[in-house]
């Protein structure tokens, strides 16, 4: 009886001295892939690669021109925004162009009015409550929680679709690692509706 639970013991030492091993191997190996860094520095190096605060943060005029607002990284078109009036012609189904608003979180263009939206961990406006899984779906189909609405221009979904799944969940890891912001952003507005 002894010996059963001494061969019991040392196998679940043996056992467990092979998971840590291998988590510690599969975290060198990460660290190795991505030049040393941590997952969610990854991510933040590859949001920045990506150019997602372009439309996704909300600016603000420096000294040298437009700066990204400190306090609204990566949460979308402000929800108290107002659009300026569209000129008439500018865009529709037969003008192919595209109309920004001056920080580059509203867009309109022959596919109606999109809006950037919040990415920070706010569980009521961001993506809080969303899964990694939900995210790399939503970047590998392009609808919104990969199964709802299309996501619009310009969201360049179907390039960064294509990145690894390991790239996805470190972007998803970063991002869940922002400072919560609460901003609702506005629903996308089709062509030819009313906009706020």
């Amino acid at each position: 009886m002894r010996r059963t639970l001494l061969v019991v013991a040392l196998g679940i030492m043996v056992v467990a001295g092979l998971t840590v091993l291998h988590d510690s191997l599969s975290a060198q190996g990460m660290k190795a892939k991505t030049g040393g860094k941590s997952q969610v520095e990854h991510g933040a190096y590859l949001v920045q690669l990506g150019g997602c605060n372009d439309c996704h943060s909300p600016k603000m005029m420096g000294p040298k021109g437009p700066v990204l607002h400190p306090t609204k990284i990566l949460s979308g078109h402000p929800a108290d925004a107002k659009l300026p009036p569209l000129p008439q012609g500018v865009v529709g189904p037969q003008a192919w162009g595209a109309i920004t608003t001056n920080d580059l979180t509203a867009w309109v263009g022959p596919w109606g009015t999109s809006f950037a939206a919040n990415l920070t961990p706010d569980p009521a406006s961001g993506i809080g409550g969303w899964t990694e899984e939900m995210f790399i779906k939503t970047l590998r189909t392009g609808k919104h929680l990969g199964t709802g609405r299309e996501i619009l221009p310009p969201m360049p979904w179907q390039g960064i679709g294509q990145s690894t799944d390991q790239d996805l969940k470190d972007i998803f890891a970063y991002l869940k690692s922002l400072p919560p912001v609460a901003n609702v952003v506005p629903q996308p507005i089709p062509p030819g509706g009313k906009s706020n």
